[in-house]
């Protein structure tokens, strides 16, 4: 029964299929953003003055990157079972494409001035641009640190290895359910926040992130602890163990980063990838010196 259903949502042809699908919703949901904006603009469409989203045409961009997330989550369960530090990675990209798509809503808000580094939210604007570089650079050297240490080949090859691939196939494919409902609550969520609310209320309620990353990310780190203790079942050497808290301890990073903004969501954020990277490098020395 799990091998059925781990084919039937976590295969490559799933995927395949998905991923058109995914690019076929961002290009309708992109247009249609458009079509409110414009609607808004004419004053056919009546919105709450708390609808930043619909204030200016780049707003709209926003909206392809919030499926473009989603299915970037959902690469993140198809490499939970193929390999460790791939699914670390996807963590990382999803992240670095939720600062980005915060950049394009920031795009349609900010104030052009003389005093560029006098305006909080310009300040916080430029220092994401900083951050995105730096992301980009670290999940590339952190990918070529997996591409060095041959961990991708070596984690699907060893036969001691089949039964915990297994539970982390079982565990993947449980957690398709769970992100499907949170999928469907946070977009539900988030399209009457942006569009749909009267009051300041409803503006109060928690964004997209922390309704849907926020939680997810929790659900990660019960998992990645899961994986950890059952790991000592077919390996208890120190460099593995290590890399594996590591990657926790940088789970739990990205995680406390939703809690908060500003400077401090950056530091977080960069601080997680680094603290990654230096794990990988370290683990694969150990893994060298011992061949």
């Amino acid at each position: 029964m799990v091998n059925y259903l781990y084919n039937y949502f976590l295969s490559e042809k799933v995927k395949e299929r998905s991923e058109k699908i995914i690019i076929y919703v961002a290009i309708t949901s992109f247009l249609l953003h458009l079509v409110l904006i414009g609607l808004a603009d004419l004053n056919v469409l009546s919105i709450s003055d708390h609808s930043k989203l619909l204030s200016n045409p780049i707003s709209a961009i926003y909206t392809p990157f919030s499926f473009i997330l989603i299915y970037e989550v959902y690469l993140l369960l198809y490499y939970l079972p193929k390999s460790t530090s791939i699914y670390i990675g996807k963590q990382y990209e999803i992240i670095s494409l939720i600062v980005i798509r915060r950049i394009f809503k920031d795009l349609s808000n900010l104030e052009f001035s003389t005093n560029w580094f006098s305006i909080k939210s310009d300040i916080l604007f430029t220092f994401d641009l900083v951050a995105i570089l730096l992301m980009f650079y670290l999940i590339y050297i952190f990918y070529r640190g997996i591409k060095s240490g041959s961990l991708i080949e070596t984690e699907i090859i060893k036969p001691d290895l089949i039964k915990f691939i297994s539970l982390k196939k079982t565990i993947a494919t449980l957690l398709v359910p769970v992100f499907l409902a949170l999928s469907v609550y946070s977009l539900g969520h988030w399209l009457y926040e942006s569009f749909f609310s009267v009051t300041k209320i409803v503006t109060d309620i928690k964004d997209i992130n922390k309704v849907f990353f926020d939680d997810f990310f929790t659900i990660l780190i019960l998992v990645d602890v899961l994986l950890l203790l059952f790991s000592f079942l077919h390996s208890d050497k120190f460099n593995s163990v290590i890399r594996n808290s590591g990657f926790i301890i940088s789970t739990i990073l990205i995680k406390l980063s939703f809690n908060t903004e500003g400077i401090v969501n950056i530091v977080l954020i960069i601080l997680a990838i680094v603290f990654g990277v230096i794990i990988l490098t370290i683990h694969n020395l150990y893994e060298s010196a011992e061949k």
